[in-house]
């Protein structure tokens, strides 16, 4: 299944702009009154997960710890991701102050209700500076096990061809840049993939072969190719994510900015595929430099019962 009604997300007490993070990721802009931050993205977090959770979502909601100082922990996704097999993958993050964010104590939690088989560590790839920062740096088709990923300081082919050993899946590896040229972070700005399509800023694929190889990749697997420009891309209307009610709805989330920033057609595509569900996130898009689909770890884990 591409998506599941089963997430894991961290409530902030320390969110902030990152300035470890900055260089890499040009989505990122810093308030001038950092003390409110915290503040405000606390409560467009809580007002994110009850949008979320009136809409049928099953929610695991952790409190981050106020030490060791961890600005981006509202964004897991990032340190570990969760599969249908049992297994965890635990990755190594460019940022010092993000390698914090690993918990072993928030799995332990997650093992009340669902069965973790195996955790495959890769975080040691650290020592050697590379990275591969989870579903920031791919973006998973699940269902025909291919990994999209644009390569960047945060996303290593190495890192990337291990993931793809130990996990069965396919990469599609290309380069991407925004408008002036700069390297795009993480491939979850750019593209996401539901289970009948995909929305994509293909004009941030410079390369045409590799556009290419992207675009038959995406008709191979029978996704409808929603595309975006750059400046909604820039409204992050690529971060988005698949998920299911506890129902077996299909909702479509995305940020109050993304859904703003798509036109009526783009809206009408992807109503076809589920409902389009959004909440105002601003704080944290700007000072995070990311957003609703960052914010939500997937967990395709087995169910204990």
């Amino acid at each position: 299944m591409q998506s599941t009604s089963h997430l894991l997300m961290i409530r902030p007490v320390n969110f902030g702009y990152n300035e470890e993070t900055a260089e890499s990721n040009a989505f990122q802009h810093k308030d001038k009154n950092q003390q409110a931050v915290q503040e405000k993205a606390l409560a467009e977090f809580n007002n994110f997960v009850e949008v979320l959770r009136q809409n049928g979502v099953d929610i695991t909601v952790v409190d981050d710890n106020p030490h060791p100082y961890t600005p981006d922990s509202i964004f897991p996704n990032n340190w570990v991701s969760f599969h249908a097999d049992g297994n965890v993958f635990l990755y190594p993050m460019q940022a010092e102050n993000r390698r914090l964010e690993r918990r072993e104590d928030i799995i332990s939690r997650l093992e009340d209700h669902f069965k973790v088989h195996h955790i495959v560590d890769l975080s040691r790839y650290e020592k050697e500076n590379k990275f591969l920062e989870g579903t920031g740096s791919m973006v998973l088709d699940r269902e025909h096990k291919i990994a999209y990923a644009c390569l960047s300081p945060r996303t290593d082919k190495t890192v990337l061809d291990v993931f793809c050993e130990q996990s069965g899946y396919t990469a599609v590896c290309f380069d991407a840049a925004d408008e002036h040229g700069t390297a795009i972070y993480h491939t979850n700005v750019l593209m996401c993939i539901g289970s009948q399509f995909a929305v994509i800023c293909m004009d941030s694929i410079p390369n045409p072969h590799e556009k290419v190889v992207v675009t038959e990749s995406l008709k191979s697997t029978q996704k409808e190719i929603i595309e975006i420009s750059f400046e909604q891309m820039n409204q992050f209307a690529g971060n988005m994510l698949e998920v299911k009610s506890k129902n077996e709805d299909t909702l479509i989330v995305m940020s109050e900015s993304a859904f703003r920033a798509l036109n009526q057609d783009q809206k009408s595509s992807l109503e076809k595929y589920g409902k389009l569900i959004y909440a105002d996130i601003q704080t944290i898009e700007n000072n995070g430099g990311g957003s609703t689909r960052c914010m939500m770890a997937e967990v395709h884990l087995p169910t204990t019962n």
